[in-house]
């Protein structure tokens, strides 16, 4: 039932996928992950459109994670994926400035919404650490610590006449 959905509701980005897939054919090794079809590339980064997941090969368990949150987001969104996470996250990612940026104050890719929200829906659905997950789990964590850090008490100064 999903790939229907996925199909109707998401058209413009199954498609697209399945057009780039279809274009990667060859020796490449192909394999399902949950709902989502995995085609494994020379790049160095994930793609996911639709219901096609394309990662480096031999990727980690959790950039797959992560990829299939952005599947989840296409389902959710459907005709609205492109312009709200696709076109955004190419920019977050492939931006030299925006590049320089993340790296001059040490941000992760993964602090981008869109980027934390499919970490979110993957940890969700699937129970699985996505990639970047960490970082947000340790923010947290560092937040949870400061917060219960005992305040200084202040010396008060009795007056006495």
């Amino acid at each position: 039932m999903a790939h229907i959905w996925q199909v109707l509701w998401g058209f413009p980005q199954t498609v697209l996928g399945l057009m780039l897939r279809f274009a990667l054919r060859g020796p490449r090794r192909h394999y399902q992950y949950r709902t989502a079809y995995v085609t494994e590339w020379n790049l160095n980064a994930g793609f996911t459109s639709g219901m096609f997941i394309f990662v480096p090969r031999d990727c980690p368990r959790r950039l797959l994670a992560h990829e299939y949150g952005h599947t989840l987001q296409s389902l959710l969104l459907g005709p609205l994926y492109l312009p709200v996470v696709v076109f955004p996250s190419l920019v977050w990612a492939g931006t030299p400035r925006l590049q320089h940026y993340r790296s001059a104050r040490g941000y992760s890719y993964y602090r981008f919404p869109v980027e934390r929200w499919a970490n979110l829906l993957a940890e969700r659905v699937t129970g699985e650490q996505p990639e970047g997950w960490y970082e947000r789990r340790e923010r947290h964590r560092i937040k949870v610590e400061r917060a219960s850090d005992p305040k200084p008490e202040r010396e008060i100064e009795s007056k006495s006449d």
